[in-house]
Order: structure tokens, then C-alpha cells, then sequence
């Protein structure tokens, strides 16, 4: 009965048809959507305002903003449609990565942290309509959200109208988690009392002058979550130098126990990391994120942790129909918040976060790209890492060392893009072992990235830049002429090797390459060619190190990373 989701009654006729809603919707307007990593988000009235441009066949135009990613309904659709100006602050879809790369739609890629305060505060513009998905009204007029928060709040806030999607499929057990809470205006703000994970600022639902609700769509769909890849072999490993590192930190006094609150960035390799934790001896752990992924709910199944806060439910979809099947245990254990609470910066410097974040690539002085393949081609946005990353106690990157079968190294000389600089980066970690860049100085994070975390592979040819840029001075040396070469070969040619075509084994993370290839190249790279039998192609590997160099004078001993030969070792010295 419509009467329990919608419980102020004067609502009741307010409830229209899909196609009807869109109308509202004009030429230029500016729309704020909920959804958030494809939680949460509408799924009817978008869909019905495309359908109304190819019916009619007049364009429509809008600006479209949102929480983060939203499903295709949404953002491919409405690209399809040639409906979407501007874009902002976050896109995962391929559709409309590649219109947003063609120059077609312009996209503004933000700081997840402060899309609501520049809304609020009229630097992006009057909003016009607001669409948000909930699971019930209040006797008040309340938005109760569905399995995200984002931006909804602002978006109901400042929009002349709001169009409210309700979804019968979203359970009425959802309510309750939710902590709306809006920031009083700048500059004279009190500070924010929140100290624990678990506390809570706000009400449990969206508050909203009924007035301004235009629609009501009745809906009754699931979200459209996506698949996370399993945790392979370097995930695990990934994970392993990252909890041998957190373990050595517990060790020193300068973590507790159960370490300090966890940020984990969105995708299948932060999850599979976080994954990791189950296997560690660590209890009573916290979660203050923006994302709650599988990974964090099978923590708290095992009792590993005791209590999540994000701004959103983005599971895979077997987990999301357990999960929705009986929220009800997990009730007094989950928090929902705005992003601008979930990613608030003070918050996660108070609270002393320890943020673990992937990056697309990273240089040898620890410079990260999140977001820009070649330094040109956006993928999906810098999201909320940027927020985690200047302000978490512990920033920590993690990045698988090669991509597109080896082609492609994830450690290069000079990042094509710049999303973190090297201030924002405590520690990155790759299957081959963990840099601790605390307390270096460029020069020195060189090599311990270098000797640690590069593909066997590629090694070489980073030592060798690392060198020659070294011999010319300078506090960060680098060869202006080189620095970017890598992203060039790959641009020209599809393999950032020189030379010559070659993959990646997987299976061994040795790299194989045609044989005739090798005689001309394998020296060059300091690797050892060895033909494989039966096989006309040469398998190179790393030559074997010396011994373990001394470590860096004034380190911390706690931990000894991996190096690249299997033996273990601390940060090495040197210039």
C-alpha cells in the first residue's frame, strides 16, 4: 500500500506517471540526481525524458549533475540522446566517457567533498529540478533516501522543484540508517561534533518544504550494481605487504590494535584489498568511507569490524540481494551521510583515517594519476581520493605494476597527469612490495619505489632514468626530454617497451617477448635472456641483486618489504 511509504497523505495525489515528471523538465535547465556509485540512483524519469526527446524529436539540454557514477539509465541514455551539456562531479560510464573525450559534453571533474558547498553558495548556478530516489515520505514530508545519500540533500534543498522517485523494491528496513546533516553557511560555521564513527549530526531523513514536490514516481526496481572481480594473486599479494605494514605499525606504538578508521576508494582492487583483512590478525576495526563495498560487509559478518559510515551501499549484485533481503541486522552498524560528511575534511583529519586509494599510475617520486590515460583521455574522475588522500593520517595507493598485458607499466618516470601530488602520498604498494615514503626526500622516494614496487620488467629502464636524471642535479632530477617518452612509445606504438612488441606471463610475471626481439633488446634492459623450449620466443627476467643493500640511515626498522628478487629488505640508502 502506498499509504506506508508515503505517510503524508496530501502527497498521495501528487503521484504521477514516468513520462509525466519528465515534462516538468525544460530546455537548459541545470538537474540534480541522487545516486552515488550507482546506489541509490533514479531509474524511470531520465529513461522517460530521453524516450520524450525521440518521440517529439526536439532537443532537449541539460546540466547534469549527481552524487558520483549513476547507471546506464542515466548517464547512457541521456548521452545517447545528445541531452547532457555539462557533466559534474564524478562519471564512470563508457558512453559518456567518450563523449566527454571528444569535447561533445563538458565535464567538470570535483573534489567529491565540494560539489554541495559551491551548489549552496550559487557558484555553479541556480538548480532547477532535483530528482532523488527514496524508500519512504515522512508524516512530515521527509525524504527517507534508498541505498545512498550523496548530494541529495543540497540537491532538495536548493532546487526550485523536486521530483521524488519511490522505490517499492528499496526495503522499508533502509530507514533509520541515514544521518542528514547540512553544514550551516560559511564563515562562521561551528565545528563539526563528530569524533566517532558511529555518531550521528542530523535526522534520518531528507527535510524538504512539501510545496516544492512537483512528482512522485512510483518505482520498483533494484540498483544496478556491477560485478567486482574476485581477488587474484597480485591483489592478495597487494594485500599482504599492506597488512605485514599496518602489523609493523601496531608493533612501533603508532597504531592501536585495531588500527584507526578505514578509507577504501571504489572498484574491484581496492575491494580485493580490503578483502585481504580477513585474513588478518587485526579486530574491532571502523569504517569511515564514502563507498561500502562487499569487502567491508564480509568484515563485519566475521566480526572483524564492528561498524561502518559512507555515503553509499555499492555491492556486487548477489551481496545487494542478501543484504536487501534483511537489512535489519545491520541497522544499528551502518550509517549513511552526505558526501560532504563523508568526505569533509576535517572529519578524516579528527578522526585520523588511514585512506587506501588506487591509482592509474604513479612516478618515481610518488606522484599518482587517478584519472587520465596518457595524461589527455579522462576515465572516470578523481572522486573522493583527493579528499582522503591531503587529509587521512596514513595515505596509502595501491596499483597492480602493469597493465594491458604488460604493455603498459604503472610506474613510470613522470606522471602524464598529476590528480595527488607526492606532499598527499605516504605509502604505495604493488604486488612486488611496499614503499614507505614517509620522512624522504625525492631523491631518496625515487629509489625505494624503484627497488620495490616496479615490475621486474621495467626496472631497468627506471633505474637507468633515475641515474641519468641524477647526474644532471636538481631536488626532484628528472630528464624533461625522457620524462614523458614512455606515454609516447605507448601513444605510437601500444607498448611502452622499446623496441619491440612484448606481454606479460601471469602466470610467472615474467615477460615474454618474440625471440628474435630479444638478441637486440635484452642487454639493454640488464635482463637475462632465456629461450623457452619448444617456443620461438625468449622469456627475460630480472637479473639476481646483489645483496640486500644497508638500510636508510634514521628509517623506521619495523618492516621489511619484498624486493623484486624475493629477499627482504629495508628502504635502501643513497642519492
Amino acid at each position: 500500500m502506498l499509504e506506508e511509504r508515503i505517510r503524508r497523505t496530501e502527497l498521495l495525489k501528487r503521484v504521477m506517471s514516468a513520462q509525466e515528471a519528465a515534462e516538468l523538465i525544460q530546455d537548459g535547465d541545470t538537474v540534480g540526481i541522487s545516486g552515488f556509485t550507482r546506489a541509490g540512483d533514479v531509474k524511470s524519469v531520465p529513461s522517460a525524458l530521453a524516450d520524450r526527446v525521440k518521440r517529439t524529436g526536439t532537443p532537449v539540454h541539460i546540466n547534469l549533475y549527481t552524487g558520483a557514477s549513476v547507471a546506464e539509465e542515466v548517464d547512457r541514455r541521456l548521452t545517447e540522446s545528445g541531452l547532457i551539456l555539462r557533466r559534474l562531479p564524478f562519471q564512470s560510464d563508457a558512453v559518456l566517457r567518450s563523449a566527454i573525450n571528444r569535447g561533445d559534453i563538458m565535464y567538470v571533474d570535483q573534489h567529491l567533498s565540494v560539489t554541495a558547498e559551491k551548489i549552496r553558495e550559487g557558484q555553479l548556478g541556480k538548480l532547477d529540478i532535483a530528482i532523488v530516489e527514496a524508500a519512504a515520505i515522512t508524516e512530515e514530508g521527509g525524504i527517507i533516501p534508498s541505498t545512498s545519500v550523496g548530494n541529495s540533500p543540497t540537491f532538495v534543498l536548493e532546487a526550485e522543484k523536486v521530483i521524488v522517485e519511490l522505490n517499492l523494491h528499496q526495503p522499508l528496513t533502509l530507514e533509520g540508517i541515514h544521518d542528514i546533516y547540512v553544514p550551516e553557511a560559511r564563515p562562521h560555521r561551528l565545528p563539526l561534533p563528530l569524533t566517532d564513527v558511529k555518531d550521528r549530526l542530523g535526522t534520518s531523513y531528507i527535510p524538504v518544504d512539501s510545496d516544492k514536490i512537483a512528482a512522485i514516481v512510483i518505482t520498483d526496481q533494484t540498483d544496478h550494481f556491477a560485478e567486482l572481480a574476485p581477488a587474484d594473486e597480485d591483489t592478495q599479494k597487494i594485500a599482504q605487504h599492506l597488512i605485514d605494514f599496518l602489523e609493523g605499525e601496531v608493533r612501533c606504538g603508532r597504531l592501536p590494535q585495531n588500527l584507526r578508521p578505514l578509507q577504501s576508494g571504489v572498484g574491484s582492487i581496492a575491494n580485493a584489498v580490503l578483502h585481504g583483512l580477513l585474513q588478518s590478525s587485526f579486530k574491532g576495526l571502523e569504517m569511515y568511507s564514502e563507498v561500502l563495498q562487499d569487502a567491508a560487509f564480509e568484515l563485519l559478518d566475521a566480526g572483524k569490524m564492528t561498524s561502518l559510515s559512507g555515503c553509499s551501499i555499492t555491492v556486487s549484485p548477489e551481496r545487494a540481494a542478501r543484504l536487501m533481503e534483511d537489512f535489519s541486522d545491520y541497522r544499528d552498524r551502518v550509517v549513511l551521510r552526505p558526501q560532504e560528511i563523508s568526505n569533509h575534511p576535517g572529519i578524516i583529519r579528527q578522526l585520523g583515517i588511514i585512506a587506501i586509494n588506487t591509482a592509474l599510475e604513479v612516478d618515481i617520486y610518488g606522484n599518482v594519476n587517478s584519472t587520465h590515460v596518457t595524461g589527455t583521455d579522462i576515465v572516470n574522475g578523481i572522486g573522493g581520493s583527493g579528499d582522503f588522500a591531503r587529509n587521512a593520517s596514513l595515505s596509502i595507493f595501491v596499483t597492480k605494476t602493469t597493465a594491458k598485458r604488460g604493455a603498459v607499466s604503472c610506474i613510470v618516470p613522470m606522471v602524464s597527469h598529476v590528480d595527488h601530488t607526492e606532499h598527499d602520498v605516504d605509502v604505495i604498494v604493488t604486488e612486488y612490495g611496499l614503499a614507505d615514503l614517509r620522512g624522504l626526500a625525492p631523491r631518496e622516494r625515487a629509489k625505494v619505489i624503484i627497488e620495490n614496487c616496479v615490475n621486474p620488467y621495467y626496472q631497468s629502464q627506471l633505474r637507468s632514468y633515475f641515474q641519468r636524471a641524477r647526474s644532471r642535479g636538481g631536488h626532484t632530477p628528472h630528464l624533461l626530454e625522457e620524462a614523458l617518452s614512455w606515454h609516447i612509445r605507448y601513444r605510437e606504438t601500444g607498448t611502452m617497451m622499446p623496441e619491440r612488441q612484448g606481454e606479460v606471463d601471469r602466470s610467472n610475471k615474467r615477460a615474454a617477448v618474440p625471440a628474435t626481439a630479444a638478441a637486440s633488446g635484452a642487454m639493454h634492459f640488464g635482463l637475462t635472456p632465456l629461450v623457452a623450449a619448444g617456443e620461438d620466443r625468449t622469456v627475460l627476467t630480472a637479473p639476481v641483486s646483489a645483496a640486500a643493500p644497508a638500510p636508510l640511515a634514521g628509517r623506521r626498522d619495523h618492516g621489511k618489504y619484498a624486493s623484486v628478487t624475493g629477499e627482504l629488505y629495508s628502504p635502501t640508502e643513497g642519492n
